[in-house]
């Protein structure tokens, strides 16, 4: 397979809610937004930046070797960040930019592989992005937990924190579905082109997005065409609490 030239982008933010300083936070030993960098760079990015609006952040960025770019502190999403960041490297239209977390110290360089992979594939999709098989009713009905339903080519319908999509008949734990499409967590990693990321912020919000608190369903409402590969793993879920600080150090 040749190899697929993309770049990674990683929005920081040092203010967080439920566990402040999150980025800079110990994870044996180095700070947690340095494990999401080297996740980066054992996929094959050419260019790994870390996205803030925080200059504590952009000094460890410099103390372990990454590019940060400073953003604005008015921005409401990691997507408008890295759209900064576009314009900031002037990158050409066709670049190819991962979107990798801040707060996802384990996610697989083979799942950053295979976004950027999946998108260079599909001139016609506008974001790519993974899922995996659910097979828990427990986390079906989890309103933190994304799920996603895919048309016939793999190509995104709907994502919602609801339990999609709904057996009528036998509303039961996954398995209980038989040969139908299994319930599909949604891993939030994703691959775009930078043309995208200029156009993305121009476009209204939609009605969808703020009920679900999920941005890329502006994308859908849109018109624009999301592409969900599958995984069989999923990732140690991101950072967002001290418990999920602690349970991911002891996987790191």
């Amino acid at each position: 397979m040749a190899a697929i030239d993309f770049n990674v982008v990683i929005p920081a933010r040092y203010a967080s809610t439920r566990l402040p300083g999150k980025p800079l936070r110990l994870m044996a030993g180095r700070p947690m937004l340095q494990h999401v960098c080297e996740r980066a760079r054992e996929s094959r990015a050419g260019q790994v930046i870390i996205a803030t609006d925080d200059q504590r952040i952009a000094d460890a960025a410099n103390d372990f070797n990454v590019t940060a770019c400073m953003t604005s502190e008015k921005h409401t999403s990691g997507t408008e960040r890295l759209a900064e960041v576009v314009e900031q490297m002037g990158w050409s239209d066709d670049t190819l930019v991962v979107n990798l977390q801040g707060d996802e110290p384990a996610m697989p360089a083979a799942f950053i592989n295979q976004v950027a992979t999946d998108l260079a594939a599909r001139p016609q999709a506008s974001i790519t992005t993974l899922a995996c098989p659910l097979g828990s009713t427990e986390n079906e009905i989890n309103p933190d937990i994304v799920k996603v339903v895919l048309d016939r080519a793999g190509y995104a319908l709907y994502f919602s924190r609801a339990p999609i999509p709904w057996h009528r008949d036998d509303p039961g734990p996954a398995p209980a579905f038989g040969n139908s499409p299994p319930v599909l967590h949604h891993i939030g990693l994703y691959a775009y082109r930078a043309r995208f990321l200029r156009q993305f912020v121009t476009l209204e919000q939609s009605p969808l997005e703020h009920f679900e608190k999920l941005e890329q369903l502006r994308a859908l409402w849109h018109g624009m065409k999301i592409h969900v590969g599958i995984t069989q793993q999923m990732p140690a879920s991101g950072v967002d609490t001290e418990a999920d600080l602690q349970r991911v150090e002891k996987l790191l």
